[in-house]
C-alpha cells in the first residue's frame, strides 16, 4: 500500500471540483423544496459505492459494451462542459420531473449530480495516473464533505447568501470548463491516432 498525501490531495480537488457540491448547493436547495426532504447519508453513501465500484469495474464495463476508455472520457468532458456552462451562464439543461424525497436522494442526487459521467470519467482518469489507494482515500473523504454539505445545505444557504453562492458556482463552472477542454483534448487525440 502506497500512500502518497500529493496523489491524494490532487485526486480530492480534481474530484471535489467536478462533483462541485458546493456549486450544486442551489440544486440540492431546489430539490429539498420540490420533495420535501433529501436523504443526505442514502444519497452520499450510494454515490460513494457507485464511484468506488467504477473504479474497479469501469473499465471492464466499457469492455464489455465495447466501448475504450478514451470514447468515455470524450462523452464525459462534453457532459463536463454542459454542466460548466450551466453553472457559469446560470442556465438549466437538466430537467428534473420526479417529486419523490426517496428517488430525489438517489436520482438525481446520487447520481448523476454526485456520482455521474463526470466524476466517473474523471475517476478512470485517474486511475491511469495515481494509485488506487490514494483515489479511494479521495472519494471517501469528498463522501464525507458531500454529507456535510448535503445535512447543513440550508445554514451554508443562510451563511453565503444568494450571492456568495453564485459566485462559488461561477469559480467552479470555469474549473469545470478547464477540467472538461483538459479532459476532451487529452483524450480526443489518442481516438484519432
Amino acid at each position: 500500500m502506497q500512500l502518497n498525501f500529493k496523489e491524494i490531495f490532487t485526486a480530492f480537488m480534481v474530484l471535489f471540483a467536478v462533483i462541485d457540491i458546493i456549486g450544486n448547493i442551489p440544486i440540492v436547495i431546489d430539490l429539498r423544496k420540490k420533495v420535501g426532504h433529501i436523504q443526505s447519508e442514502k444519497a452520499s453513501i450510494i454515490a460513494g459505492v457507485i464511484m468506488v465500484l467504477f473504479l474497479f469495474l469501469g473499465k471492464s464495463i466499457l469492455n464489455i459494451i465495447g466501448i475504450d476508455v478514451n470514447s468515455f472520457a470524450v462523452a464525459g468532458a462534453f457532459i463536463l462542459f454542459f454542466i460548466a456552462l450551466e453553472m457559469i451562464l446560470g442556465i438549466t439543461l437538466y430537467k428534473q420531473e420526479e417529486n419523490n424525497a426517496m428517488t430525489a436522494s438517489v436520482f438525481p442526487l446520487a447520481f448523476p449530480l454526485i456520482a455521474g459521467p463526470g466524476s466517473l470519467t474523471t475517476l478512470l482518469s485517474l486511475r491511469a495516473e495515481f494509485q488506487v489507494e490514494n483515489i479511494i482515500i479521495a472519494i471517501v473523504l469528498n463522501v464525507l464533505f458531500i454529507y456535510i454539505v448535503l445535512k447543513t445545505s440550508a445554514r451554508i444557504e443562510r451563511f453565503l447568501g444568494q450571492n456568495g453562492i453564485n459566485i462559488i458556482r461561477k469559480i467552479f463552472g470555469v474549473i469545470l470548463l478547464a477540467i472538461a477542454v483538459k479532459l476532451f483534448a487529452q483524450n480526443i487525440k489518442v481516438l484519432f491516432i
